[in-house]
């Protein structure tokens, strides 16, 4: 009797070890090769909602609104695994001097035209994001945004070279890259 009341209490234990141990969360920016399959990489330092808001910005005659929200437990897929993890996503809104609308990102749920957070460095106040471009994956790249103060970030984008042809982007496409390919351009929360 006693031996079967020692491997139930056993079990138990065992069983509540087994249902209560979640794997712990990884910090942000730990190294891809070192995330297992089905990890969660988390925001633990509270570095991605200082930059949370709406900001704007002008520039060569058009006024860019930037919409920053976090998401938490974003799926991601790599070539080689899957796991999850805490972003940033900017959608945005580019008009003319005119008011004109020449690119709106803000009501679209595609993954397309808006970019995410995959990296940041906080002792230089700098997330970097990346972005998959639009048509035609024209424009992608990376976007850095460096927190100034608590009303102003930083703006460096740095688009990549695509080769476009007809039978990778049908001719009329618009191709053309409306967000400011500059360095230091100032956004202001609204």
């Amino acid at each position: 009797m006693k031996t079967t009341n020692l491997k139930i209490i056993i079990l138990l234990v065992l069983l509540i070890n087994t249902l209560s141990c979640k794997a712990q969360p990884l910090p942000l920016n730990t190294a891809l090769k070192d995330i297992p399959a089905n990890a969660y990489v988390k925001d633990l330092n509270n570095e991605l909602s200082p930059y949370i808001g709406t900001y704007k910005a002008n520039f060569k005659d058009n006024e860019i609104t930037l919409f920053i929200t976090k998401e938490e437990n974003k799926l991601e897929k790599s070539s080689k695994k899957t796991y999850f993890m805490d972003a940033l996503v900017v959608k945005y809104i580019v008009k003319s001097s005119t008011g004109t609308i020449l690119q709106d990102t803000k009501n679209n749920n595609s993954t397309n035209n808006k970019f995410y957070s995959y990296y940041s460095y906080p002792d230089k106040n700098t997330i970097v994001f990346y972005y998959s471009g639009t048509n035609c994956r024209v424009g992608w790249g990376d976007i850095y945004l460096k927190k100034i103060n608590s009303k102003q970030i930083s703006w460096e984008y740095r688009p990549d070279d695509i080769t476009l042809d007809n039978s990778t982007c049908p001719e009329g496409t618009d191709i053309n890259i409306y967000l400011p390919e500059t360095k230091d351009l100032i956004f202001t929360k609204q």
